[in-house]
């Protein structure tokens, strides 16, 4: 077993796949986003060093430009979003940034894994990925 599926099983994360094209414009964003918004680049960059880099996610991946819907397992609401990087974000429409925390969880997920984010008053709260429909 490699170190970092240790880590992983540990920290209780799940395994992540990202499109290359997503995983090298996702870095970027992470590093230019450090003194802006600290914490969620850190989690971004973070979610992107442990993820498994493919050409292309097989369905179900959740990707950017993704549309998807998640159940917050705390409230058992369920959300329909589509994850967009940052000039994109509309919550009105539905459409949430990468680099916000529930953004940065969701980016290569499968259907039916779950993963704990952290609100920003620190409140950590779990999720679980329920259907991806494919881009928007």
């Amino acid at each position: 077993m490699s170190q970092q599926t240790v880590n992983e099983q540990t920290l209780g994360l799940p395994p992540i796949t990202l499109n290359s094209s997503d995983f090298e414009r996702l870095r970027l964003l992470a590093n230019a986003a450090a003194d802006s918004h600290p914490d969620a680049a850190d989690f971004l960059a973070r979610e992107v060093d442990r993820a498994v880099v493919v050409d292309t996610a097989p369905p179900g991946v959740v990707v950017m430009g993704s549309r998807l819907s998640f159940r917050d397992e705390s409230t058992g609401q369920v959300r329909h979003v589509t994850l967009v990087y940052p000039d994109e974000a509309d919550i009105g429409a539905g459409k949430i940034s990468v680099l916000t925390p529930i953004g940065a969880a969701l980016v290569g997920l499968s259907v039916g894994q779950s993963i704990e984010w952290q609100t920003p008053a620190g409140a950590r709260r779990p999720l679980t990925v329920l259907e991806v429909d494919g881009r928007a």
